[in-house]
């Protein structure tokens, strides 16, 4: 998993978004990773959240994006967000985890 690491990282987000993460590995078997942003581009286009909506993850949408991402490559990932500078924390940080390499189904001719 750690090239499709550094593909996302130098690739995907600086054409994207304009950002490059960093990355923090948080296991040992290698399949799990954090991205951290120190500045999250999403960020820009909010002001503040209304106390009603203080559950909103409004970046959230990285997370699908990144998931739909790597099921079109084929793996299967679980991606949650940790941390939010919408929140209040000083870092907008992903956990991405590998879960498996999905199966390649190839359609039958009959």
């Amino acid at each position: 998993f750690k090239w499709l690491t550094i593909l996302l990282l130098q690739v995907a987000f600086k054409m994207y978004l304009g950002v490059t993460p960093s990355v923090s590995c948080s296991s040992a078997a290698g399949n799990e990773f954090s991205l951290i942003l120190d500045k999250n581009p999403l960020v820009d286009f909010v002001e503040e959240l209304p106390a009603e909506r203080a559950s909103l993850c409004y970046c959230n949408l990285l997370c699908g994006v990144i998931r739909g991402a790597l099921e079109m490559v084929h793996l299967a990932a679980e991606v949650t967000f940790l941390q939010d500078r919408l929140k209040g924390d000083a870092v907008t940080e992903i956990g991405i985890t590998f879960l498996r390499k999905a199966e390649d189904k190839k359609a039958k001719k009959k």
